[in-house]
């Protein structure tokens, strides 16, 4: 191989423009309504989450979510809409010994607010229920202001709620900032579904590896949360 050669190849694979490449293609997709992969940090986590915008989660979205994820379903909503909806943290608002002195060993606090099924619901837990509660908020977040969150939603439900920090990935690099900061760029109301890919075999969190290889075999875009603050901060 020639030096001119060896130019040309590192060129071709110039990390930055992949990266460039890949968080671009998880906005289109983010778009188009399909789900993206993102794997936060080995440091922090350590987990995959499936992300869907959260206009794009039908009942069927609702199932791969239950079936190939198989975390905890929730919807990340951005700082400013969740005080508009007069949305705590949940630790702020529990008089209960169990919801001080938290030690997280991946954060300093955690993003949980309410749970919230839509009032037009019936238990709120099916497939059905759960879309119909998580595209309602997709459009609350488009509409604020026309939104009267009490008449709309009860408490409590069997959708997660997670309040984003104010600056985003400025203050803090979780699922729940790097979902809400991918909305955004991606020009839509900030409001996503996230949950975690667990493995069957082992119990644990879905190793980067077995998530990126899902990703491939239903050609979903994965991320690193690493790749987001590259292109997006």
């Amino acid at each position: 191989m020639t030096g001119t050669d060896r130019h040309v190849r590192s060129r071709g694979s110039n990390p930055q423009t992949s990266t460039t490449a890949t968080v671009d293609r998880a906005l289109e997709s983010l778009q188009a309504g399909e789900p993206i992969l993102v794997h936060d940090a080995a440091d922090r986590e350590g987990e995959t989450d499936l992300i869907y915008h959260a206009d794009a989660v039908t009942p069927e979205a609702v199932s791969r979510l239950r079936n190939d994820a198989g975390g905890l379903v929730c919807v990340a909503l951005g700082h400013g809409i969740a005080e508009a909806f007069d949305l705590p943290f949940y630790t702020e608002e529990i008089d209960h010994p169990a919801a001080g002195s938290h030690d997280l060993g991946y954060d300093e606090r955690s993003s949980f607010s309410l749970t919230v099924n839509h009032r037009d619901t019936y238990t709120g837990i099916t497939d059905n229920d759960r879309s119909q509660t998580i595209r309602a908020l997709g459009s609350a977040a488009a509409a604020p202001e026309e939104t009267a969150f009490s008449d709309e939603f009860r408490v409590p439900g069997h959708v997660h709620l997670l309040k984003a920090a104010p600056e985003l990935l400025e203050q803090r690099e979780g699922h729940t900032e790097l979902g809400v900061a991918l909305a955004e760029a991606a020009d839509l109301p900030p409001a996503v579904v996230v949950c975690e890919m667990l493995d069957d075999e082992t119990g644990d969190a879905l190793s980067p590896v077995d998530a990126r290889t899902y990703a491939e075999r239903h050609d979903f875009t994965y991320l690193e949360g690493r790749d987001v603050l590259e292109r997006l901060e």
